[in-house]
């Protein structure tokens, strides 16, 4: 029986790395030892960016539908409360779009909300 070596195994592996490495700058797309440095590290960022930018739109939506209650007369801790009193269910995102491309709908949701809180 020949002799095996793990040559096919680790060169795929080194070239599966370096592809993935591939678009960095100097080293870090040449040498493996580098390369591999650098693709562990973009990985993990791009795990932690991914959860990270849930909670940035959900800041943006937060601050959009704040800043339309405030121009309507309302905070937007009172608009929620009178959208749950008056049983809306709407998200943020939802009431950011209205809020951004439907002035007018928003005002009318605002409305409502301020009648359930009187």
């Amino acid at each position: 029986m020949p002799r095996t070596t793990s040559a096919p195994a680790s060169r795929k592996r080194r070239k599966r790395v370096l592809n993935q490495a591939r678009g960095f700058r100097g080293n870090r797309s040449k040498t493996f030892s580098q390369a591999v440095n650098a693709v562990n590290r973009a990985m993990s960022m791009a795990t932690e960016h991914r959860k990270l930018k849930k909670r940035q739109y959900r800041q943006l939506w937060i601050g959009r539908v704040n800043a339309a209650a405030r121009a309507e007369g309302m905070t937007y801790s009172r608009l929620f409360e009178g959208l749950r009193r008056a049983n809306i269910d709407l998200n943020r995102k939802m009431l950011a779009k209205i809020a951004v491309h439907d002035p007018k709908g928003f005002e009318a949701i605002v409305a409502r909300a301020r009648a359930a809180l009187a």
